[in-house]
């Protein structure tokens, strides 16, 4: 008789395929007949390795992963290193390694390394969440990956890597309030890129913000708005000499996509365009022009969003981000479910991560966010995106096969 403890997620697992099939749907339309067809065997290759490797963590000792958390991110480290002195340059980012004829993406990989490093940290009983030194050291285990990312440099991907430290903190027992303290001088420096009216209002709002959390006023929070807003007013005078022109462009033409609608501007345009036209049910399977007739580049990466849009509408939008609501449910239900700290946090830090790489990506393609190359987790092309997100869903049915001796 098969233990009723030792069995397949069902549900977590058929969520995920549903996603990758909408992504091989859309990668096959995207690449249909302008000669990169290939584009669509080689996502399913990678869909099948991704299978291999799944049923491989499945059956690791779940005890191993924990053990050896701590040797996994310091491999990630020497990846994103060893990246930045051979890596392969694509789109403005060094940030490929070439073995033989198959390209890996080594932040892809490291990101589910890192979050396997802070939930252990974290989770360890002689860390203490009230300690200065221990909180710093938990934020440098994901900064430092992140750092070395942004040297590649890869603006997206590096924001995604600080998505899920908040998170991860907050559910290991961290004060909100002393979390908030130390990320918003941050989140006003980034704001300085875009807009000094913004900056100024979201200065007064968050020191209000604050105040009301508080129940009252405290000196900290003069200092930390001030030092967001000093923060702010450098990036915006210098926002030139820090980001790269193409950075710089699509953070202009987010602002007004008008201001250059053949150039940076276009693709944020055009994609707007595709999902439109898609209507309540959407134009048809291979019959989007946008799609078919390659107005949006990159459309089966960062912008495969559109592709469901506009061939599949607004109904199969919402079908699709159902999918992944679903997927982010059934996650949390395992934290629910699963008594052992390391594997809550790190089920947290997997949800975490996907929750903002969706939100950025279909955010860039309806306007809400600027062009910043954020893929749609286990949608768009990509072997390592898709490796690394299949691995994260394999350690999540991993932890329910192993929950009985995993719970305290």
């Amino acid at each position: 008789m098969i233990n009723r403890y030792n069995k397949l997620d069902i549900w977590l697992f058929g969520f995920m395929v549903c996603l990758v099939i909408f992504g091989l749907l859309a990668i096959y339309s995207a690449s249909n007949g302008v000669g990169t067809i290939d584009l669509f065997y080689k996502q399913l290759i990678w869909f099948g390795i991704g299978l291999a490797v799944m049923a491989i963590v499945y059956y690791i000792d779940c005890r191993k992963i924990m053990e050896y958390s701590y040797f996994l991110y310091l491999s990630g480290l020497f990846l994103l290193i060893l990246v930045l002195f051979f890596g392969t340059k694509v789109s403005g980012a060094t940030s490929w390694l070439r073995i033989g004829f198959v390209g890996i993406q080594p932040s892809e990989i490291a990101k589910v390394t890192t979050i396997l490093a802070l939930a252990r940290y974290l989770s360890n009983d002689n860390t203490d969440i009230t300690s200065r030194n221990d909180v710093l050291l938990a934020i440098a285990i994901a900064v430092i990956p992140a750092g070395l990312v942004l040297l590649q440099p890869d603006m997206g991907t590096t924001l995604t890597y600080l998505s899920f430290i908040f998170p991860v903190m907050i559910m290991a027992g961290f004060n909100v309030y002393y979390l908030l303290l130390m990320i918003i001088p941050f989140l006003l420096t980034v704001i300085g890129f875009f807009n000094i009216y913004m900056l100024v209002a979201l200065t007064i709002i968050v020191f209000v913000l604050l105040v009301f959390i508080r129940k009252g006023f405290h000196f900290s929070q003069v200092i930390v708005s001030l030092s967001g807003l000093a923060g702010g007013l450098f990036t915006y005078r210098f926002a030139a000499d820090i980001l790269q022109p193409h950075q710089m462009k699509r953070i202009q033409t987010f602002l007004d996509p008008m201001s250059d609608p053949l150039g940076a501007g276009y693709n944020a345009l055009q994609a707007k365009i595709a999902i439109g036209s898609g209507g309540m049910f959407g134009k048809g399977f291979l019959e989007g022009t946008q799609t078919q007739l390659r107005f949006i580049p990159a459309q089966w990466t960062d912008f495969i969003f559109c592709v469901i849009g506009e061939e599949m509408g607004l109904l199969g939008s919402i079908v699709l981000l159902s999918l992944f609501l679903a997927l982010f449910l059934r996650m949390l239900w395992l934290v629910s479910v699963i008594k052992n700290k390391f594997v809550e946090l790190t089920l947290v830090g997997f949800v975490s991560l996907w929750l903002v790489h969706v939100m950025i990506n279909v955010g860039m393609t309806i306007g809400l966010f600027p062009v910043i190359g954020v893929p749609l987790p286990f949608l768009s092309y990509g072997g390592s995106s898709l490796l690394g997100n299949m691995v994260m869903v394999g350690l999540a049915l991993n932890f329910f096969r192993n929950k009985r001796n995993l719970g305290y």
